[in-house]
């Protein structure tokens, strides 16, 4: 049976596979054909074979080093410009990410986030306790569709404790010091506008005592909220308040969780890492692709040996290794796959840490066995 190998067939100055140079290739199909047992015995496979195992092994080998620095870096990769030439960039991790989907958190906490709180005003009637908040929506919100708004705080509070504050020695004369401006406080001092300044402890008594006063002795203002249905304490009394609250959209919090992505990464398919060029692979990745491409190689070879079990000689017949080609391609392709993941996780940034602390460890042991100086002064 007669081998077509390139170097026999083909001009090699008039083909360009896939951007990479022929010469390449042709160490290859060389390498690969002796590999085989050319030319002790035929190979029955073509150039363009030989050229096929060797692209789709430095496919399969930029596949897998991409996966790996998708999976090691893809929080940083998400939103960010799709059309950067990523191959010859180096990635800095940075949390802008982290911080993205945190930020439901401050939504919920009311300290921030991409959901905007909204402000709205309920006047209290004398005698009604109870409110329906899913009613003032629909009168106030244009568009309102229902079951829509979620209440996040409601400003009803007791008057401030430092309107009922009692100072016992104001207009003492035991030092007293004008100071209720300074603080801010002049609206609330009581009668006299001069006091002793007291430690603070004693101010915080006071204060305290007065808010526990409200709470056990007396209607305390409070509210509960149900299903927004607001029902607040005391009962109003007919003086004229009108009462504030803070409310998002449920509608405005699941649009949150979407955002335009045209011209930006989006997903793992979209991180636009391209094939890499043979001549910019160092000689460990050249030497994995040589394997891989001559497990395909046996493995094509295979099956087409496959298509005639025996093959008839003069007063005999030959049986071909199908089997054998096949199992230890199949095998072969296995453990290279297994051994390059293995290589990328041993150098992943997590292992290159613990690997960093564990050297810092070894160092800091060696010199604490180094002998201390004596000094003499």
């Amino acid at each position: 049976m007669a081998v077509l190998l390139p170097w026999l067939k083909l001009k090699i100055s008039s083909f360009i596979f896939l951007g990479y140079e022929y010469n390449n290739q042709n160490k290859f199909t060389t390498f690969a054909a002796r590999r085989l047992g050319y030319p002790i015995v035929d190979v029955e496979l073509q150039d363009l074979n030989f050229y096929a195992a060797f692209e789709e092994a430095v496919t399969v080998y930029g596949n897998e080093i991409y996966a790996y620095k998708i999976r090691e870096n893809y929080l940083t990769l998400e939103g960010a410009d799709n059309t950067i030439d990523i191959n010859d960039v180096i990635i800095t991790p940075n949390l802008g990410r982290i911080i993205d989907i945190s930020e439901q958190y401050g939504v919920e906490a009311g300290t921030g986030g991409n959901v905007d709180w909204h402000s709205g005003l309920i006047q209290l009637t004398k005698s009604v306790q109870d409110y329906n908040l899913e009613e003032w929506a629909h009168q106030n919100i244009s568009h309102y569709k229902g079951r829509d708004i979620e209440i996040m705080k409601v400003f009803y509070e007791a008057p401030p404790a430092m309107l009922r504050f009692f100072d016992p020695y104001v207009g003492s004369g035991m030092g007293t010091m004008d100071m209720m401006d300074s603080f801010g406080f002049e609206n609330f001092s009581p009668a006299g506008v001069d006091f002793m300044l007291m430690p603070i402890n004693y101010d915080l008594q006071v204060i305290q005592q007065i808010e526990f006063n409200d709470m056990i002795r007396r209607a305390n203002y409070s509210f509960e909220m149900h299903n927004n249905n607001l029902r607040i304490f005391p009962i109003p009394d007919g003086t004229p308040t009108t009462m504030k609250f803070e409310y998002i959209l449920k509608s405005e919090r699941s649009s949150a969780s979407f955002e335009d992505a045209r011209g930006r990464i989006s997903q793992i398919s979209g991180v636009p890492y391209k094939n890499p060029h043979y001549d910019d692979i160092n000689s460990v990745g050249r030497s994995w692709i040589f394997e891989y491409a001559l497990a395909l190689c046996k493995e094509m070879l295979g099956y087409v040996r496959g298509k005639y079990q025996t093959v008839p000689i003069p007063g005999d017949t030959v049986t071909l290794n199908q089997n054998d080609l096949i199992t230890a391609a199949t095998s072969e392709k296995e453990r290279l796959i297994d051994r390059l993941r293995a290589y990328l996780d041993e150098t992943s940034r997590e292992k290159l840490l613990e690997r960093r602390a564990t050297e810092g460890d070894f160092i800091e042991k060696e010199l604490s066995k180094v002998p201390f100086p004596i000094y003499i002064g």
